[in-house]
């Protein structure tokens, strides 16, 4: 098989490095610079929707697996499809449970799926009003409708946080289109959980569970990121919780986008809150997760080439993805300054070293290669270290010990992952 990956990211290089190992996969085509991904792949320079199209059709590509969600929400699986060309992912209308905010709360509503109470806000006055006129007790969320790379969302601690949030997002367009519309929200409290499926339009299997860090600093401090580590281990959810959440949530969540008219294909990633009133769901996204799939993916210990074909034949039962009893925990190391400004291109050392240590793996997230060779930062997450290992607390160990080994100006990373 000859196999397109899509995307630039941490996620990226891990789904590369994971479809490498497969005896099927004979090539594998990237479309980025990321540093990782070219030890891996074949570049392609290609990057609109219709110029990858047009790449796969013309190299006789078998599988395009798509990563980040903008293609998606922007219907990349649609225009393969109408030239025939096979792609895992979910359609243009399913993609929206990520793409908007509002569409996917609304959709949550009408399927009673349990999740925090919402106030939609279609323009400043009425957000202003709303977290000033006591529908909601502080903390409360608010959150952009659109993309926004993981930037979208503030918990406001008080009314001042919240009027500055609004005023940024809707007036000051900070975050642009993304902003022109908000939600106000209750704010749940609880353990947080990653819950990924992948689905075929008629079934579905599960993946390991996964908790994200999503706040900048050590002990859940500072603003949200896209994610500055995450472990992944056997007993994350027993099994009385995991058939309530099944039963509650991701059933309903799949008949539901059958219901509405776009069977759900690909991954379906419920971002959860365990509650003392029971899990409750925070978001969707359309995509692996990131850096999730940097630990999911290390404790597969089958083919995935076979699990995203089988999803795209609607064959998803004809698999059993085997995922090993082992723990995973990666963190992330950032720039200076993240997720806010920061800079590029300090030099990157030590990656071999770390990876010579067993178990380890680095996975670049935001990197590229200068002409003499070197290594260079080039995003917000520069490197995902990674270990598996029997227990979590090796794992963590392991994984803290190629951190040790890498080196960059700058370089920001916490040091409580895998502790909670």
């Amino acid at each position: 098989m000859k196999v397109l990956v899509i995307g630039s990211g941490g996620r990226e290089h891990a789904l590369v490095w994971t479809l490498a190992r497969s005896p099927h996969i004979k090539k594998i085509y990237n479309n980025s610079t990321n540093a990782g991904l070219l030890n891996l792949a074949t570049h392609v320079s290609e990057n609109s929707i219709s110029g990858l199209a047009s790449f796969a059709a013309s190299e006789g590509i078998d599988l395009t697996v798509v990563g980040p969600e903008q293609p998606l929400v922007d219907g990349i699986v649609d225009a393969f499809e109408a030239r025939g060309l096979t792609i895992f992912g979910p359609s243009q209308m399913a993609a929206q449970l990520e793409g908007s905010k509002v569409f996917a709360k609304q959709f949550m509503q009408r399927h009673r799926i349990p999740t925090a109470r919402t106030v939609f806000c279609d323009d400043q006055e009425t957000a202003l009003k709303t977290v000033s006129d006591g529908s909601f007790q502080y903390p409360l969320v608010i959150k952009a409708d659109g993309l926004a790379a993981g930037k979208g969302v503030v918990v406001a601690a008080d009314e001042t946080v919240a009027r500055t949030t609004i005023n940024e997002f809707m007036a000051g367009q900070k975050l642009g289109a993304a902003g022109n519309r908000l939600l106000i929200e209750e704010c749940l409290v609880g353990r947080e959980l990653s819950y990924l499926l992948i689905a075929d339009g008629k079934g579905y299997c599960t993946l390991p569970v996964a908790q994200d860090h999503k706040r900048a600093f050590d002990g859940d401090q500072g603003p949200n990121t896209g994610g500055m580590g995450v472990f992944s281990t056997p007993g994350l959810l027993d099994e009385a919780l995991e058939r309530h959440i099944i039963k509650e949530i991701v059933e309903p969540s799949l008949a539901g986008t059958a219901a509405d008219g776009f069977p759900f294909r690909g991954v379906l990633f419920i971002g959860l809150m365990l509650t003392a009133n029971g899990p409750q769901v925070l978001e969707y996204n359309v995509r692996l997760g990131d850096p999730e799939t940097q630990t999911v993916l290390r404790r597969l210990d089958s083919d995935l080439a076979e699990i995203l074909v089988a999803a795209t034949r609607g064959e998803l039962e004809q698999v059993k993805p085997v995922w090993s009893n082992d723990s995973a925990s990666c963190v992330v190391l950032a720039s200076a300054g993240y997720p806010g400004s920061y800079e590029t291109g300090k030099v990157i050392t030590g990656i071999n070293t770390a990876e010579q240590i067993h178990g380890v793996t680095v996975f670049h997230a935001g990197t590229r290669k200068r002409n003499d060779g070197a290594i260079e930062t080039a995003g917000g997450r520069v490197l995902g270290v990674t270990a598996r290992a029997e227990t979590l607390a090796s794992a963590t160990s392991l994984a803290y010990q190629g951190v040790a080994s890498i080196h960059f100006d700058g370089a920001h990373f916490r040091r409580d992952i895998g502790t909670r």
